[in-house]
This record gives structure tokens, sequence and C-alpha cells, in this order.
């Protein structure tokens, strides 16, 4: 009976010692480490399987920035109400297509269907000519081999018609999403920011304010750089005598959106269509293209970059390729926008932290 009176004394001690509330405190803080983690963990995967729903909304916010901005240059310019600044953001670029599209249209649409039809002409005559060296015939061997079949090709066709409907409720999305967030970007930009907590919405609303410059920033550049590669391609190769000049520069501005694949994607098939005539038009077009394009990556656009800002050329090049393999089509149209954000955010972290970074040189804390 002595042990049970022992027993029963340790366990009144042990009743009467007090819980440790630093242990408590410390079981608190990893339940709550780890339901966050487990948050972010659900809502990374929620992004990737709504990742086509991000980029579309991604579109429409840049699309409302460059009306947001249009709003605001002619607020300032013409004095303005918003209401009509805005309504006029809308149907002054309008009116300026129509008028393009009236005066050149008819002639933008014949020199696109000489283009469709030279252009399997010229294919085969380069073809031609490529058989008449060893070389060219083990290319065009290689190419047969890689050539896809008929079954594949009506595959392909039926699918790119199906995206192409897919693209047209994307745009028409895409407008009319623009079109309430630059009529009303605070409402957006504060419901969000009104869902941190409030030690954090200060920061919050000076990342977003930053986020907003860098794009406007970039818009404002690539829009230089489109509007010369045009210029310049359709004059070079207007002087050269390629058919199409018109057509071809405006497709050229409008693919250097996407920086270099846009280059490679106009070059190909202008090339062929150069060589088609004569070996001296081929030479002079791709001379035409290089100097277009240097003219246009070593004087335009470094004046435009040191007046707009810059993005370093490897992480442009990189962030095509991940996006491409990652994120489709769009991504790949998307990917320099997205990546210009990425790098806003990541300065203004380093300026709220008072640290410096090679990319952005010393920086601040703010």
């Amino acid at each position: 009976m002595q042990w049970l009176g022992s027993a029963a004394k340790l366990l009144h001690r042990g009743s009467m010692t007090a819980p440790d509330p630093h242990a408590a405190n410390d079981a608190g803080r990893w339940f709550r480490r780890t339901l966050a983690v487990m948050a972010g963990l659900a809502l990374a995967l929620a992004i990737w399987q709504l990742q086509q729903l991000v980029l579309v909304l991604f579109a429409s916010a840049l699309v409302g920035l460059m009306l947001s901005d249009f709003t605001h240059l002619l607020q300032r310019r013409l004095h303005l109400p918003f209401a009509l600044a805005l309504a006029a953001a809308v149907i002054v670029p309008l009116i300026v297509l129509v008028i393009i599209f009236g005066l050149f249209g008819q002639m933008m649409v014949e020199q696109f269907m000489m283009l469709a039809d030279r252009f399997s002409a010229a294919l085969k005559t380069v073809q031609d000519w490529a058989r008449t060296t060893p070389i060219g015939r083990d290319i065009l061997s290689q190419i047969d081999q890689l050539a896809p079949s008929m079954d594949q090709i009506a595959g392909i066709a039926q699918g790119a018609l199906a995206n192409v409907g897919s693209a047209v409720t994307g745009v028409a999305v895409v407008l009319v999403a623009a079109l309430y967030l630059a009529a009303q970007p605070r409402l957006y930009i504060d419901g969000l920011i009104a869902l941190l907590p409030p030690s954090r919405q200060s920061r919050a609303a000076e990342t977003v304010a930053a986020a907003r410059a860098a794009l406007t920033a970039w818009l404002k550049g690539q829009a230089i750089g489109m509007a010369f590669v045009a210029v310049g391609t359709s004059a070079g190769l207007w002087l050269v005598g390629l058919p199409s000049p018109l057509a071809i520069g405006l497709v050229a501005g409008l693919c250097e959106f996407v920086p270099y694949l846009g280059v490679v994607l106009v070059s190909v098939p202008t090339v062929i269509l150069g060589f088609g005539q004569s070996v001296e038009t081929g030479i002079f077009t791709i001379i035409t293209l290089v100097v277009v394009q240097q003219l246009q990556g070593n004087v335009v656009m470094p004046i435009a970059q040191s007046r707009f800002g810059d993005l370093p050329p490897v992480l442009t090049i990189f962030s095509l390729i991940a996006a491409g393999t990652l994120l489709g089509p769009l991504g790949v149209i998307l990917a320099v926008p997205l990546t210009v954000v990425g790098m806003a955010l990541l300065k203004q972290r380093l300026l709220q932290q008072g640290r410096t970074s090679p990319l952005f040189g010393p920086t601040s804390g703010g």
C-alpha cells in the first residue's frame, strides 16, 4: 500500500504543475506556419490549373493599362473629363484603324494575296536551286522525312480552326474586361489591397504602383521599336523591290511585340520570297532585314530604354523559352511583360529591404 500512496502523491504534484506557456506558443506557431504553407501550395496549384484564365486576366490588365494611360494623356493635353477622355481613348484608335484600312486596306489586301500567290512559287524556286547542291539535297531529304502526313495536316488544320474561334473569343473577353478595368482601376486595385492586413497595405500599394510604372515604361519603349521596325522594313523592302513591302512591314512591326521570336517568324518567309525572285534580291533582302534589326537593337531601343527602362536580353530570351514550354502560345506573347512585372516586384522588394542587386544597381531603403 505504500507504493500506492507514493504514486498518488506524484500524480497530485503533476496535476498541480502549471503547463509550459512556451511549449504552447511554439505548437501554435508551428500550426499556423503549417496552415500557411498548405494554403500557399493550394493557391499555387489553383493558379497552375487556371493558368490560361490568369494569362487572360493579365492580358486584360495590360490592355486596360494602355487605355488608362491614353485616357490620362488626353485628360492632361485636352483637359477633358474622365468619362469623355476614356470614350475618346477607345474611339480614336478605332477611327485611326478605319482611316488606315480605308486608305490602304484594298492595297494591303492585294499585297497579302500577291504575297500568298508568290510565296509558293518562290518556295519551289528555292527548292529547285537547293537541289543543285549536295548540301541542299541533304537538307531537302531531311525535310521530306520530317514532313507530316495528310492526316496530320488535316488534324493540324482542324486544331488551328478551333484555336481561331477560341482566340476570337479570348480577344473579345480581353477587350471588354480591359474597358472595365480602365474605367474603374482603383476599384479593383484597392479591393485587392484591402484583403491584406493593414500593416502591409501601404507596401502593397507601392508595389502595385512600381509594377504599373515598369509596364508603362516598357510599353512606351516597345511601341517605339515596333513603329521603327514596321516603317524601316517597309521602306527597305520597297527599295529592294520585294513585292508587298507594306504588308510585310506591318507584320514585322506587330511581331516585334515578341522580341527575337517575331524577327524569326518574319525573316524566314521574307528571305525565301527574296531568293524566289533572284539570288541578288535574296541577298539584298537579308541585308535589309539585318540593317533594320541592327539599327533597332543598337540605336533606337537603347535610346528608348535609356528613357523608359531596360530588360536584360538573356532574361528576355529565357523567359520566352520558359513561357513557351510551360504556358503555350499565349504565354509566349505575354512572356516579356510578365518578366517586366516580375523584375519590378523584385526591385521593389529589394528597395523595401534596403538591399542591393547587380541587376538594378545600388538601392536604398524606401
